[in-house]
């Protein structure tokens, strides 16, 4: 299905897929840090139940496919856009390069098994030590 559509297309949703993954990255790290601030200062939105129930649904996702040993869909979605486009790393733009250069850590799986598996743990003690209302 994806052969049908000009390569400058799959770059373009590649690269919309980077960004939708790059923002779920920036979101979780934000409620890590948001969260335990904003109870001390009060910042009411830190205890909505929505935002955080969204948050702690996606660090456990994340957690999950690391524990299973599967790649995130959205990296694997990239992966087959830019593959099917027919594009290399190496001609990529900068900008995107740099982007992935930030998500992507050459560093073997245990750890991001043990990184996402603590910081979901993090983001449940946060749940009770900030509860949302």
């Amino acid at each position: 299905m994806l052969a049908v559509l000009p390569p400058s297309v799959l770059i373009l949703l590649a690269d919309l897929v980077l960004a939708l993954h790059l923002g779920i990255i920036l979101f979780n790290l934000f409620g890590l840090i948001a969260i335990p601030l904003g109870a001390w200062r009060g910042w009411r939105f830190v205890r909505r139940r929505g935002w955080r129930l969204l948050h702690l649904l996606i660090m456990a996702v994340v957690a999950l496919q690391a524990v299973a040993g599967r790649a995130c869909f959205l990296t694997l979605w990239q992966f087959a856009l830019t593959h099917a486009a027919g594009a290399g790393g190496s001609d990529a733009p900068l900008i995107r390069r740099w982007v992935e250069s930030v998500i992507y850590w050459p560093l073997p799986p245990g750890f991001f098994v043990a990184l996402y598996l603590a910081v979901l743990v993090y983001a449940g003690l946060l749940w009770r030590w900030v509860p949302p209302e």
